[in-house]
This record gives C-alpha cells, structure tokens and sequence, in this order.
C-alpha cells in the first residue's frame, strides 16, 4: 500500500499497541506483585517487547495515578538499590475485566470486517495487481 509516494508500514510500536500495554500490564500484575524491569522481560511474550522502557514505566506511573496499581520499595529482594514492585488494586482488577469486555467486542467486529473484506475480495478480485 502506498501513501505520498512512500512504502506505508508500521513502524515499532503503534499507538494500537501502547494502548494496548495497559491491559498487558494489569493482566501480568493480575498473576502477583512484579518490579518494573521483570514486567518489561514479560511483554515479550505479548509481542511488546519492543517498547521503550520509559514508556512503560510512564504507563506504570499513570496507572498508579488512576489507582489501578500501587508501588512500594523492594529493599530487601534486591542485591543494589531498592527497586519498585508494582501491585495491581481492586480498581485495577476491574479495570482489567472492562478491558477484557472492550476486547472481546472489538475482536467481534475485526472478524466482522475480515469475514466482509474476504468475501467481497473473492467476489471482485482486483486485476492487474496492487
């Protein structure tokens, strides 16, 4: 697909995907308390392990902001300085099944207009490429 002469792609991460850090986020809090740098190793398996880590520990911020999650100083686990340990709250618990309902119906309407692209695709193929 091209767009002002350019080849459009994506390009690290979207802005799709730093919304989406949210719901990551609670949901590996969700499984216990966890520091930062241990949630950073985790998004990998989410496919966000490209994320800036200042992004995440913003996101991590505004979180504890909204009270979805709370921090406190992990003095004693830790061989070097204290590290912070992030701990996901009630608020934050719910937070996450709203996330999981948005998903849920978002995904609905993706396979609805996958279901309609393929099926006019099939019905009115392009000719001569793209």
């Amino acid at each position: 697909m091209h767009r002002g002469g350019h080849r459009w792609r994506w390009r690290g991460c979207s802005r799709r995907a730093v919304r989406f850090l949210e719901p990551v986020l609670l949901l590996l809090l969700h499984h216990g308390p966890a520091h930062g740098y241990t949630l950073l190793e985790q998004l990998e398996s989410f496919g966000l392990g490209g994320f800036d880590p200042t992004v995440v520990y913003r996101a991590l911020r505004e979180m504890e902001e909204q009270g979805w999650v709370v921090s406190s100083w992990d003095r004693e686990q830790t061989q070097g300085p204290p590290r912070r340990v992030y701990r996901l709250t009630p608020l934050g618990d719910e937070v996450l099944r709203l996330w999981v309902q948005d998903l849920e119906e978002t995904r609905r309407m993706v396979e609805d207009f996958l279901s309609a692209y393929y099926r006019h695709i099939k019905e009115h193929p392009m000719e001569g490429g793209t």
